[in-house]
């Protein structure tokens, strides 16, 4: 072997190693920053697979009181496009009262009641405050931890911290694949069943989707 072909050879060899070396470090750091959030939406895939079969009955808590009368007059004009937060006191009331944290949602305003939709992961809530009498009716509707976890999932009701969270924990999910799959080709010469389970692994949803789902 000549002395060029012997530096080639070295060269092309620290070369692999460097890129190795870097694609190893994305690939370990990356697993381990979605590692817990892969486990949870493996299972809640399960669970979500299987929601009719173990779908929990929901416990529903009604909880009633009265406006006191200055917080009655703050409702009495109403805005022009019938949509627009509590006012503040009143959200300070209902939450010392009732527990209820409304904070600038927009509620719904009609001549007799304000309405306000209260979603949140693995349940619902509504509150309906009588515009004339003062009357609150707030009713929650919990349906389980497992609700809970597949709402999650699903990033519904969940706000805009989780939104943010789902997009970090996906792009941390692309890049352990992708790294995942440079790792393959550095390897794949010295095992030989690298893509044809690789392969497998495209084939086997696409033949499902095409086939038997309709």
């Amino acid at each position: 072997m000549s002395d060029s072909t012997a530096r080639d050879d070295a060269t092309s060899r620290s070369r692999r190693g460097f890129w190795l070396r870097h694609v190893q470090r994305w690939h370990w750091i990356s697993s381990a920053v979605c590692l817990i959030g892969m486990v949870l939406f493996a299972l809640t895939g399960i669970t979500l697979n299987h929601a009719t079969d173990i779908e929990g009955a929901p416990e529903v808590v009604t909880r009633e009181a009265r406006l006191p009368a200055p917080l009655r007059d703050a409702l009495r004009d109403a805005p022009e496009d019938g949509r627009a937060p509590l006012p503040e006191p009143l959200r300070q009331w209902l939450a010392e009262t009732l527990g209820v944290h409304a904070e600038a949602r927009a509620a719904e305003w009609s001549e007799e009641e304000v309405y306000l939709s209260l979603p949140r992961p693995g349940g619902d809530a509504w509150l309906s405050v009588d515009r004339e009498s003062g009357d609150v009716t707030y009713e929650k509707t919990d349906r389980g931890w497992i609700a809970y976890l597949n709402d999650l999932h699903k990033g519904r009701n969940t706000g805009g911290a989780w939104s943010w969270f789902l997009d970090v924990f996906a792009a941390a999910c692309l890049i352990f694949s992708l790294t995942g799959l440079l790792l393959l080709q550095f390897y794949a010469g010295n095992r030989p069943s690298t893509w044809p389970l690789v392969g497998l692994g495209l084939v086997v949803p696409l033949i499902l989707a095409l086939l038997m789902i309709h």
